[in-house]
C-alpha cells in the first residue's frame, strides 16, 4: 500500500494525497492560532480527522461484511467516533469511543455485538493502531428497518 501527500503551496497548510488506489484526499490545516504562524484554510478535514474516519470506515466495513457472511439483513450502517488528543504533542489520541447504529430486518443485538467485538478484537487494523496509545470502548444501537 502506497499514498503521496502532497503540499499545495502558498499561504496555507493545505494538502493532496493520491492513494495507491489512485483516490485523491484533501486535507487542511486549522486557521492559524496567531497571525504569523503557519495556517490552513479551513477547506478540508485536519489530517488526525481523517485518522479517525479511517478507523472509522475500517470498523464499519467489517461491522457490515461479518453481520452480511453470517446472512442477517443488515441496511444500514453508522459510527459516531468521539476522541480525545494529549495535552502534548505529539497529540495522539488517548481515548476514542465508537458508537454505531445499525439497521435492519430482524437483527439480533447479539449478532451485532459479536461483529463489533470481531471488528475490534480481531479484523480492524486501524483500530489495533489507535489502541497502541488509545483508550478504546464501543456501544451499539439495533433499529428495526
Amino acid at each position: 500500500m502506497e499514498c503521496t501527500v502532497q503540499w499545495l503551496g502558498g499561504d496555507g497548510m493545505g494538502f493532496v494525497a493520491t492513494t495507491g488506489s489512485g483516490h485523491l484526499l484533501a486535507m487542511d490545516g486549522a486557521p492559524a492560532a496567531r497571525p504569523g504562524e503557519p495556517g490552513g484554510h479551513n477547506l478540508a478535514p485536519r489530517p488526525m480527522e481523517t485518522v479517525l474516519a479511517g478507523a472509522g470506515g475500517c470498523s464499519a466495513y467489517d461491522v457490515v461484511y461479518i453481520l452480511k457472511k453470517g446472512r442477517h439483513d443488515v441496511r444500514g450502517c453508522s459510527v459516531k467516533l468521539q476522541a480525545e488528543r494529549a495535552s502534548e504533542d505529539p497529540k495522539v489520541f488517548t481515548r476514542i469511543h465508537l458508537h454505531y447504529t445499525v439497521s435492519g430486518r430482524g437483527l439480533k443485538a447479539e449478532a451485532v455485538a459479536r461483529a463489533v467485538e470481531l471488528s475490534h478484537e480481531k479484523y480492524c487494523s486501524a483500530s489495533a493502531m489507535l489502541a497502541q496509545t488509545a483508550a478504546m470502548s464501543s456501544s451499539f444501537d439495533v433499529v428495526e428497518a
